[in-house]
C-alpha cells in the first residue's frame, strides 16, 4: 500500500507537471504554493560531486543514500504522470483554446493567493527592499512581452532549450512551457514528450539535468544568503508573471501544424457578465482561497508539530 506522504508527493508533482504545461505558469510557482520549493531545491542539490564520484568508485551505498530519492522519486512520478496525462490523454493546449478564461482564472486565483502569502512575510519593508521587487517585476514583464523568434532544431540547440526552459521552470513565476512557445518550440517539445521521440528527448533531457544542476545551486545560495531580498525578487516576478495569467485577454494565434498555438495576449476586462466570465471569477475565488486555505492548513499542521 502506498504510504501517505508518497501519495502526497505525487499528487503535488502532479499539480507541478499540470502547471509546466500550461504556457505562463510555473511550476516553481505551484512548488511555492505547496510549500516543498526549498526541500525540492535542496533535493536537487542532493546530487553533487560526492555523489558523482561514488559512481566512479562503484560506492552503491552512497550513489542510492545521498540524492534525496525519497523525495524525488515520487514527485518525479506525479509530473511525469501529468506531462503525459495532458499531452496524451486530456491535451491541455487544446482545453486553454476551448476554456482559456476558465483554466487561466484558477491560475490566476492560485498566484494571486501566493503573492499575499509571501507578502505576509516581508511585512515592515525598508525603502531598500523596494528594489529587488522592482528589478524582478521589470524582469518578469519584459520576458512576457518576448516576442517567438525562430530558432534551430539540432541537438545543441535542444540542449540550450532544456536547459532554459528548466531554469524558467523551477523559479517561480516564469513558465518553462511560455520559454518554449518564445523560442517556437512548444509544440516541438510537447510533441516529443507524447510520442516518445528519444532523438529529440535526450538532448533536452540532458539539457534540463544540467540547467537544473546549476541553477539550483544559485537559487539555493541566494535565497540561503539573502533571503529577503530573494524573495521580493520571486514576488516581484509573479506580480508581472499576472499580466499573461489574467484571465481575460485578447489573444493572437498563430497556425502550428494545423494547430493555432498563442503568440500574444494583452489583458482586458469583460465587456459583459455572461455565464463564461461568472465561471472565470468563481474560478479565480476558488484558486485564491485554495492556496490561502492549503497554507493555513501547513500553519496549522506546523504549530500542532512544535
Amino acid at each position: 500500500m502506498l504510504h501517505a506522504s508518497r501519495l502526497r508527493l505525487i499528487l503535488k508533482g502532479f499539480c507541478m507537471g499540470t502547471a509546466d504545461v500550461i504556457p505562463g505558469v510555473s511550476g516553481g510557482t505551484m512548488a511555492f504554493i505547496l510549500g516543498i520549493y526549498s526541500e525540492l531545491l535542496s533535493a536537487i542539490k542532493s546530487f553533487d560531486l560526492i555523489w558523482l564520484k561514488s559512481i566512479f568508485k562503484f560506492e552503491l551505498k552512497v550513489f542510492v543514500s545521498r540524492p534525496h530519492f525519497s523525495f524525488l522519486i515520487p514527485l518525479g512520478i506525479g509530473i511525469g504522470t501529468a506531462l503525459l496525462f495532458f499531452t496524451r490523454v486530456v491535451p491541455l493546449p487544446v482545453l486553454l483554446q476551448i476554456y482559456p478564461e476558465q483554466i487561466y482564472g484558477l491560475f490566476f486565483g492560485l498566484i494571486a493567493g501566493s503573492i499575499i502569502i509571501l507578502l505576509q512575510e516581508m511585512l515592515a519593508l525598508e525603502l531598500t527592499e523596494v528594489v529587488p521587487f522592482i528589478l524582478g517585476f521589470v524582469t518578469g514583464f519584459l520576458i512576457f512581452n518576448l516576442v517567438p523568434v525562430q530558432t534551430p532544431e539540432s541537438a545543441w540547440f535542444i540542449f540550450l532549450y532544456g536547459s532554459l526552459a528548466i531554469c524558467a521552470m523551477i523559479l517561480p513565476g516564469i513558465s518553462g512551457s511560455f520559454i518554449l512557445l518564445i523560442l517556437n518550440k512548444y509544440v516541438y517539445i510537447f510533441n516529443a514528450i507524447g510520442y516518445f521521440q528519444l532523438t529529440i528527448l535526450i538532448p533536452f533531457a540532458l539539457g534540463a539535468v544540467t540547467g537544473l544542476v546549476v541553477f539550483s545551486r544559485i537559487l539555493s545560495y541566494l535565497i540561503s544568503k539573502y533571503y529577503r531580498n530573494t524573495v521580493l525578487f520571486i514576488i516581484g516576478i509573479l506580480v508581472a508573471s499576472l499580466w499573461v495569467i489574467w484571465p481575460f485577454q485578447e489573444r493572437a494565434y498563430i497556425m502550428v501544424r494545423g494547430k493555432a498555438r498563442l503568440i500574444d495576449s494583452t489583458p482586458a476586462l469583460p465587456t459583459e457578465l455572461s455565464s463564461p466570465v461568472i465561471l472565470s471569477i468563481g474560478m479565480i475565488m476558488t484558486g485564491f482561497l485554495l492556496v490561502l486555505a492549503l497554507n493555513r492548513f501547513a500553519v496549522v499542521k506546523a504549530g500542532s508539530a512544535d
